[in-house]
């Protein structure tokens, strides 16, 4: 017999085995009797058992059960590997210590799993009773090797400059079977764009060109029917800028590019931009005859006191050495006097206050003195003994012509006026003598009449001829 024959001849025996398996599956679900299997397809890794599970129903009486099990691969006739009538097995004797099935269980364990038990797994179940039901069920079987934690490799390892260089990352793994690739920026999948593409096999990312956005994280995640790795996180080198120049200050007023600083403060200009590698940094000075560099690094710091011109401007320059690029931004520093101006204005303003403020504790004191005065002035004292003495004891008082004793002369001294007599003309007088009859001249004058003592001493000292 021929090749071509013999393969003919294979062909159609494999297919008219097939055909008749399906037969007895429509018959069998039509039959009453019914074959299960949780998945039709099982992955299973090299070198462990794998566990095959069926279940199967029937509404009939059976005097026997019959599993057969049968295994085929793509182009080739089904084999028999083992079958049970009731619960005695037959195995096959070439694979009896590779499977096992206790029945009436229809379940088949495969142990241990190699690459080339790999296929398609056919379980028939026969009935026996008033007549024969069959069923029966197909499992895929996949066997793999898990998948190995994967290394990125990145090219350049020195790092790319944006919008100049391209950069390219390539996953590694040393172990796994149908392996499938995909790469993660940040944790979340990468997709092709303007400047990413991957190889056939998405084991490689390239960027090109590479820019700004491209930094991040990057990883690669492996996966398998059985396993899967991630890779290490791997951060590339991008080298960039400088963007967004601008330059701040600790003290003075800002109003767009111009700062204005008060006369004797001494201010801080802080001169920044986004870079990788970080920027350097010169300050330069415009004057009317000259422009020159005056500082080299970041910070600059202006004595306002020492600047020769009111009005002076600035210049930060920055520049990237690897990218090549750089960046100024211009400024204006403009000295003023706006502390002094702000503290007088706020004297201005308290100064209504204290005014109302010294006022009123003025009149709180002076009414307070008036109250205290009122409430203690002696004159009040004095008008009530005098009220209460008789005329006479005005006559008795001792008129003095000088001071005899300056002592005496202490006291408090009080006018009296007379009225004048009705009908008498009233004469005036430049003295009065001294002498026992003063009430009869003094009827027509002013007389004066000392008090030496308050009325409290007039009690610790009584008048001659009052007991």
């Amino acid at each position: 017999m021929g090749q071509d024959a013999f393969m003919e001849l294979h062909s159609s025996t494999a297919g008219i085995f097939q055909c008749k398996i399906y037969l007895l599956l429509l018959a069998g679900s039509c039959s009453g009797l019914k074959v299960t299997v949780p998945s039709h397809t099982v992955h299973g890794i090299r070198g462990q058992a794998l566990y095959l599970p069926v279940h199967y129903g029937f509404h009939t009486l059976a005097s026997d059960i019959q599993i057969i099990w049968l295994f085929e691969r793509p182009h080739t006739m089904p084999k028999y590997l083992l079958g049970s009538v009731n619960k005695s097995v037959v195995p096959d004797l070439e694979y009896q210590h590779k499977f096992t099935m206790r029945p009436p269980n229809a379940s088949l364990l495969i142990n241990p799993l190699q690459f080339d038990d790999e296929g398609n797994y056919i379980v028939k179940v026969n009935i026996q009773g008033n007549g024969t039901l069959s069923s029966s069920q197909k499992i895929q079987v996949t066997v793999d090797d898990p998948v190995t934690k994967p290394v990125v490799q990145h090219h350049p390892s020195s790092g790319a400059v944006e919008y100049v260089g391209n950069m390219t990352l390539t996953c590694r793994v040393e172990g796994g079977t149908r392996l499938v690739y995909q790469w993660l920026k940040n944790g979340k999948p990468v997709r092709t764009s303007s400047t990413y593409s991957f190889s056939p096999q998405n084991n490689t990312l390239r960027i090109a060109p590479v820019t700004k956005e491209d930094i991040g994280n990057y990883s690669c995640l492996v996966k398998n029917p059985v396993s899967e790795m991630e890779s290490g996180i791997i951060t590339p080198t991008i080298y960039y800028g400088p963007y967004g120049l601008r330059v701040n200050s600790d003290k003075g007023l800002k109003v767009g590019e111009v700062f204005t600083v008060d006369l004797g403060e001494a201010i801080l200009f802080d001169c920044s931009a986004d870079s990788y590698p970080p920027n350097t940094y010169s300050w330069i000075q415009n004057t009317e005859n000259a422009t020159y560099v005056i500082k080299y690094g970041p910070v600059l710091e202006v004595a306002s006191d020492k600047v020769a011109q009111k009005t002076t401007d600035f210049v930060c320059c920055a520049y990237n050495n690897v990218t090549g690029k750089q960046d100024e931004t211009h400024f204006t520093v403009i000295i003023t006097s706006v502390g002094l101006e702000k503290f007088a204005q706020k004297a201005k303003s308290l100064s209504p206050l204290a005014t109302i403020t010294g006022i009123s504790l003025f009149l709180i004191i002076s009414m307070c003195l008036l109250f205290i005065w009122k409430k203690y002035q002696p004159y009040r004292v004095i008008k009530q003994k005098l009220e209460g003495r008789p005329d006479t004891e005005y006559r008795k008082a001792q008129t003095f012509s000088g001071h005899e004793d300056a002592l005496d002369d202490f006291g408090i001294y009080e006018f009296v006026a007379f009225p004048d007599a009705p009908g008498v003309s009233r004469m005036p007088s430049r003295s009065a003598p001294t002498s026992d009859g003063v009430s009869g001249q003094d009827l027509h004058s002013t007389i004066y009449e000392v008090i030496q003592h308050i009325p409290a001493q007039e009690e610790d000292h009584p008048e001659p001829g009052n007991p």
